[in-house]
């Protein structure tokens, strides 16, 4: 296995992570101040813009990387990444902003080209070990990101923009000077037309036990979308905290998680299987989603890193699970086409889960004045919001329970879900 092309690979995807989440913590207060005066729901919309390109673009990207090359598609998209945040840096209006997170999410959708690419350069008995440095690099991304955006925002509330668009524009220069291509004039990528996604995620659905287990992978993607787009404007307003109180609160919900994908998550399927941290994951999350909004100064920061804390095993446990399963729903010649399916349905919840948010703050926010800005959070936008993520998470695992009802006892843990007749 190819180390240096996976190491740049694995650079490539952190510094994408990275740059997410810099945007949590300390887009809330970018678009909150004076020079935009924009409301909590442009906030839930700009998280919305990102993600939805990203749904549209990365299938597209992927199939233009079958036909172009690796190399190009991934230079390319991050120096669309690089524009993308200092647009967002020297923005003086509102369209700017949108602009700088539509570009971004347009060449950020660029995961899918670099797990083709792990897949031309690993061997099949290596090619779990590669694609498992995409999961490191979304653990690690989301643990520095936000610390970074909220150490970065005390020089200046625009600075974190512009350091993640100079570190996309340095990996660039790396990638164009260190990264081989691998789609030669023979590989087969040129000579057959790929399957699109959207016509994958048709074929998937029709497939009952694989559109249980993405409804609620999408479930659990669209409740922790919402918690990300509203926890800094709650802590804002509820416990003055600012972006770098924000960003820390963010590290430690990521290390938390870094730490169970990590290194437990194997030995819990091992010793449980995957059904059952997908139970208690999300009653975990749904417990802790329910309780944020009782949080507050009277409580403390020690309740608050608690239910923090609660939220992060309970998503770390649910969504290796969730990925797993997905990938035991079918046949061992379609992996590859369940796992773009599976980023296509966690883009469209990444761009759901934020505009749930920015429909339910900006309905029951309380305002003072005219200009419809977030003065104040009352108890009831608190519980509107986090309450309707607890109620998702709670669909979530009652479709759980039926399907390890269902199919669990038929199927039972580390095998193949599908029959050898289906595969």
């Amino acid at each position: 296995m190819k180390r240096s092309p996976l190491l740049v690979i694995f650079v490539t995807v952190f510094i994408d992570l990275v740059g997410f989440g810099i945007v949590i913590p300390v887009l809330p207060y970018y678009v909150e101040g004076t020079k935009f005066n924009a409301t909590p729901r442009t906030v839930g919309l700009l998280f919305a813009s990102y993600s939805a390109m990203q749904l549209i673009f990365s299938p597209i990207l992927g199939r233009l990387s079958d036909r172009y090359g690796r190399r190009p598609i991934l230079f390319f998209s991050l120096l669309g990444t690089s524009l993308g945040f200092f647009i967002l840096g020297f923005a003086t209006t509102l369209w700017m902003l949108f602009l700088g997170r539509i570009i971004d999410g347009i060449t950020g959708g660029n995961i899918s080209t670099a797990q083709a690419y792990i897949a031309d350069v690993t061997t099949p008995e290596n090619r779990a070990k590669g694609m498992g440095l995409i999961g490191a690099a979304f653990g690690l991304g989301f643990v520095f990101g936000p610390a970074i955006g909220g150490i970065l925002s005390q020089w200046g509330i625009g600075v974190p923009f512009f350091f993640a668009g100079g570190l996309a524009l340095a990996n660039a220069v790396l990638l164009y000077f260190t990264l081989p291509e691998t789609v030669t004039p023979d590989h087969p990528a040129r000579t057959s037309a790929a399957a699109g996604r959207w016509s994958q995620l048709a074929e998937a659905v029709r497939q009952p036990r694989l559109a249980y287990v993405l409804t609620i992978y999408f479930l659990f993607v669209v409740a922790f979308s919402i918690m990300t787009t509203s926890f800094a404007l709650f802590t804002m307003f509820r416990f003055g905290y600012d972006a770098a109180h924000n960003g820390y609160l963010f590290m430690y919900v990521g290390i938390i998680g870094a730490l169970i994908q990590g290194g437990l998550i194997g030995r819990l399927v091992k010793m449980f299987g995957e059904m059952p941290l997908v139970l208690a994951g999300a009653l975990l999350f749904t417990a802790s989603l329910f309780a944020i909004p009782f949080t507050g100064p009277q409580t403390g920061l020690g309740v608050l890193l608690l239910v923090g804390g609660t939220f992060a095993v309970g998503n770390s446990l649910a969504t290796p699970s969730l990925q797993t399963l997905a990938s035991r729903s079918v046949g061992r010649g379609e992996q590859g086409g369940v796992l773009g399916v599976t980023q296509s349905v966690a883009s469209l919840a990444r761009a759901v889960g934020p505009s749930i948010a920015a429909l339910l703050i900006h309905s029951a926010i309380a305002t003072s004045g005219a200009d419809g800005r977030l003065h104040e959070m009352s108890d009831h936008s608190l519980r509107v919001t986090f309450w309707t993520a607890a109620a998702i998470m709670l669909l979530a695992f009652l479709l759980t329970a039926y399907f390890a009802r269902a199919y669990a006892a038929r199927y039972p843990a580390h095998s193949e879900l599908v029959t050898p007749a289906e595969s």
